[in-house]
């Protein structure tokens, strides 16, 4: 692909990202090296659009939709071609990257699965989802960071990110789910507590409910602490970006903690003045480079391209 050709490509998935995920996007902006903008977006871009495809329409509708372009990703993969820019920019990234094929081919393996999705029973469950889909989300996002996918000791940090950022998904977006018919809390905490699911779709305010919702809090802190590992494992000057995802998950889980069984009623969402505090603070020096513990004119991206021109996002 000509310098030229992949310019135009990075434009559309930054026009695509400040559409779809206008804070993401301005994060990346100010957050991430010029020269790595273009890659990062072209991966949450190319996973977004997969989302987006399973999340529309009835079940046969979204299988025969995401089968249709799980082929045209595998036919790009094997051809080194592609028609969809979204597509070809991802294509583009992941080759000047050296990202491993199998991280592509698992996330879209589990991202089928999640098109019909049947629930936990037991944490195992909860785990095996993330090895299927979560975690090949972030290899394929924030592992680009690493030419080549990084390390084993990198990708399983990168886990650690994958998990902590999916229980904290599940708090923060419970009511909506409810709403659709699904849970992604399992089903042996629920007992655990006392809860059932009808609970949770009345939006009981029980003793049971808001313990159920405090302990899964907790555990996604729990695991966000140990996620910080991977601020070691990065360079520097990828650090900023995964203080402030790091931080901001802290701050929406204190957020659900915050609202209690009113979390099953409606989602949590993120406040704008503490977005942009969480923001700068991602920006100070290296000394300060860990996330906080929680008590339980824009600039212009580029990559280099094959034949060394800059390819502006």
């Amino acid at each position: 692909m000509r310098g030229s050709e992949a310019r135009a490509d990075y434009v559309k998935v930054a026009q695509f990202m400040q559409r779809r995920e206008p804070a993401g996007y301005a994060a990346v902006r100010l957050l991430t090296p010029p020269h790595f903008q273009p890659h990062v977006l072209a991966g949450y871009a190319f996973a977004s659009f997969t989302d987006d495809l399973c999340d529309q329409g009835t079940v046969p509708e979204r299988i025969r939709r995401f089968d249709a372009w799980a082929g045209q990703i595998r036919a790009a993969l094997d051809s080194g071609t592609a028609r969809h820019p979204l597509l070809r920019a991802f294509l583009y990234t992941s080759s000047l990257r050296d990202l491993p094929r199998h991280w592509i081919e698992s996330y879209l393996e589990g991202a089928r699965i999640d098109l019909d999705f049947p629930g936990f029973a037991t944490e195992a469950d909860y785990q095996a989802y993330v090895d299927q889909l979560t975690w090949p989300f972030l290899m394929i996002t924030t592992g680009l960071a690493q030419q080549g996918g990084g390390s084993p000791e990198f990708a399983q940090s990168c886990r650690l990110v994958a998990d902590a950022g999916q229980r904290t998904d599940i708090l923060t977006d419970l009511a909506e789910d409810l709403r659709d018919g699904r849970l992604y809390l399992p089903l042996d905490a629920l007992e655990h507590h006392g809860v059932d699911r009808a609970d949770l779709v009345a939006g009981r305010d029980a003793p049971g409910v808001r313990a159920l919702l405090s302990d899964a809090a907790g555990k996604a802190h729990g695991t966000l602490r140990e996620a910080t590992r991977l601020l070691d494992e990065l360079p520097d000057e990828y650090g900023p970006l995964m203080r402030f995802v790091l931080n901001l998950h802290h701050q929406r889980l204190e957020t659900v903690v915050t609202m209690g069984a009113a979390v099953t009623r409606r989602p949590a969402r993120d406040n704008p003045l503490t977005c942009l505090r969480l923001l700068a603070r991602a920006r100070r020096p290296r000394n300060d480079r860990r996330p906080t513990p929680q008590s339980q004119p824009q600039s212009t991206g580029s990559a280099t391209g094959d034949d060394g021109e800059r390819i502006a996002a």
